[in-house]
């Protein structure tokens, strides 16, 4: 099973708002070629942690990929394909980038050395530490 990780701005759409939808929720309005090619692999049920960007800039959930890459329904352009997520837990206390980048053993993950790419893998053993920061079983 691969890992991910999704990046929002809170204001726009945050974790709450993931919670209260109460079902799959299309992650749209990705314009990057490697974001687009990254949820391009995703298999159903694989998992992500959910990351508010901008001024929290913490890892704050874990979702699920419910629905494989189709066309993102905010664009005609065809070059452009989202996922369907869904929340499935709350992390037990937030993990901030702060954080991550002060553990030695994250010091290759994506989110460390390319923070703006919006939707990114996550190795397993960096799931495994992030999700212990966090208060949750992996």
């Amino acid at each position: 099973m691969a890992y991910w990780l999704f990046k929002s701005e809170p204001e726009t759409w945050g974790w709450d708002d993931q919670v209260k939808k109460g079902a799959p929720e299309e992650w749209s309005g990705v314009r990057n070629y490697q974001a687009r090619n990254n949820m391009r692999e995703m298999k159903l049920g694989e998992l992500g942690f959910f990351y508010h960007s901008v001024k929290e800039k913490a890892v704050v959930g874990i979702v699920k990929v419910a629905a494989l890459a189709h066309p993102d329904s905010t664009t005609d352009d065809p070059r452009w394909e989202c996922v369907d997520i869904e929340a499935v837990r709350p992390f037990g206390r937030p993990v901030t980038l702060d954080e991550i980048k002060a553990h030695p053993e994250l010091g290759k993950m994506v989110l460390v050395n390319n923070s703006r790419l919006s939707v990114q893998p996550v190795s397993e053993k960096e799931w495994k530490i992030i999700c212990g920061l966090g208060g949750v079983a992996p």
